[in-house]
């Protein structure tokens, strides 16, 4: 195994939404939901997966970051929580859309879930 990969139980696809197993086993639930779901929907339940995710991770850095003095090329001025509260937001972007840390998997399933039980009911 390379440094830095973890080894994760994954359908064939290499999608951080694909169906994925769910305690070592596989996610049945998700597979039929997904069927009933259209892709335009899959693709929309991933990105408000995703930006949930940003926003989490967002406010977690700020939270991080907020007891930080403004030391450095920026010293300690107004300016600096401007400039850190975009930085974070960047930060939580690029991680969100680099894997996160799981929560959008989560989401999207959720959301692809509910999806498909309104579909059969309606």
């Amino acid at each position: 195994m390379q440094a830095g990969t973890i080894n994760t139980p994954r359908a064939a696809t290499s999608s951080a939404f694909s169906v994925e197993s769910r305690n070592g086993r596989p996610d049945f639930e998700l597979a039929a939901a997904l069927q009933k779901v259209s892709p335009k929907q899959q693709t929309k339940a991933q990105k408000t997966a995703t930006d949930f995710e940003a926003m989490f991770l967002n406010s977690m850095f700020s939270q991080m970051t907020s007891g930080l003095k403004g030391e450095g090329p920026f010293g300690d001025t107004p300016g600096t929580g401007v400039w850190r509260s975009m930085l974070t937001e960047q930060y939580s972007k690029n991680f969100a859309n680099a894997g996160g840390v799981g929560i959008a998997r989560d989401v999207y399933r959720t959301l692809i879930t509910q999806q498909a039980k309104t579909i059969r009911t309606a």
